[in-house]
């Protein structure tokens, strides 16, 4: 061990966040060969925290001929940004600009009669037919309509089809336990969606598209596949249902690293990080790493998650801070200004996403989605896509 604590000024790359555009061409081709049909690719939530309009532009490079959003102003991101292929948004309330949606080409979702009503308004506003979807609730019990309404919401899309208000372009509903492929919600929830289907047909409905199959469900469950697939966390080369999905050779895009600030020695019984959570029980060394839960760091990854530094895997030690972690170092003093890799594809011997995510007693979405506030985001091009 050294003598003292090492430190130096940070450099401009404090901490960022790295995300390989040809692993997103990539998962989603390969996406597409394992399901056998079309994908629409969602990059709501600024693409699970890769970049909402980067990742939606390598999507549609790898033939991802749909993309799927939350909010209109997502959508609205893309238009803006040059996206004019079919893109979908679904999560919507009461006085929303559908008039500059339909104007932008944006496939609108709707719930209910009282939606249609506002879809159709916006429709007059815009002088153009909207592109219409309609969500059918068949067991989430969240967006959707419920199906005791269905067949309410069903006649008035078919009347303002007729009247010229909307091309109503797909169903679709929701799995809520896809993940877990023996759940019996899963067949539940597909005859629900078979029946909604036939009530929209029977009502002279035929849209572009049907979709129910999520990522875990496109993977694993052949039957909801239906016209369309929608892959939002397997775009990102991550396990929807971990413990259940087959090898496909998905490529995590996103790497999560910072820059060692510090390290130093500490003596047996020290305490480390706020409330002394942590005591070391012999000499030892630790590193400062500056990210925090400011930055999208999990607080409870405290004394459980790991981080690649000095070539090694170390222990997070004592509680994650705002602003900076502490980890073991074991023995070793690397200088500061060395790379620390909080998770990446696990190539290098890194934790993965999917590990801090059980190491945090969270999903892999939470923290790729969370992860970020003041790192900055930088794209590279690895160009093994094929």
């Amino acid at each position: 061990m050294g003598e003292s604590a090492v430190m130096s000024p940070l450099p401009v790359a404090r901490a960022e966040i790295v995300v390989d555009l040809a692993a997103v061409r990539h998962n989603v081709r390969r996406l597409r060969e394992h399901t056998g049909v079309a994908s629409m690719t969602v990059v709501k939530a600024d693409g699970y925290g890769h970049g909402l309009v980067e990742v939606a532009r390598a999507a549609r490079e790898a033939g991802s001929a749909w993309i799927g959003v939350a909010t209109l102003d997502e959508a609205r991101a893309l238009r803006a940004a040059g996206d004019d292929g079919p893109l979908l948004a679904w999560l919507t309330v009461p006085g929303e600009d559908y008039a500059g949606a339909i104007e932008a080409g944006i496939d609108l979702t709707a719930y209910s009669v009282a939606e249609l009503e506002e879809i159709a308004a916006g429709a007059r506003g815009a002088g153009r037919p909207a592109r219409l979807q309609l969500e059918v609730d068949t067991g989430m019990s969240r967006g959707g309509a419920p199906m005791s309404a269905w067949a309410d919401v069903v006649a008035a899309a078919r009347a303002g089809e007729e009247s010229g208000s909307w091309r109503v372009t797909g169903i679709w509903s929701h799995f809520a336990c896809s993940d877990e492929p023996d759940h019996p919600a899963n067949d539940a929830q597909e005859a629900a969606f078979e029946a909604a289907l036939a009530t929209a047909t029977a009502a002279g409905l035929h849209p572009e598209v049907r979709h129910l199959a999520n990522s875990a469900a496109a993977i694993l469950r052949p039957s909801s596949r239906y016209d369309l697939t929608r892959i939002g966390l397997a775009s990102y080369g991550l396990d929807p249902a971990p413990g259940h999905t087959p090898d496909l050779g998905l490529v995590p895009a996103m790497t999560a690293r910072a820059t060692l600030a510090m390290s130093k020695q500490i003596t047996a019984g020290a305490g480390v990080s706020y409330g002394h959570t942590w005591v070391a029980d012999t000499d030892t060394t630790v590193g400062l790493v500056p990210v925090g839960y400011g930055d999208g760091v999990p607080r409870a990854a405290s004394n459980s998650a790991e981080v690649l530094a000095a070539g090694e895997r170390r222990a997070i030690r004592g509680r994650v801070c705002m602003d900076q972690l502490v980890v073991e170092l074991d023995g070793d003093l690397p200088e500061p200004g060395a790379d620390v890799v909080l998770f990446g594809p696990g190539t290098r011997g890194e934790p993965t996403a999917q590990d801090w995510a059980e190491a945090s007693g969270t999903i892999s979405y939470e923290i790729v989605t969370r992860i970020g506030g003041r790192m900055t985001r930088r794209y590279v091009d690895s160009g093994d896509d094929a």
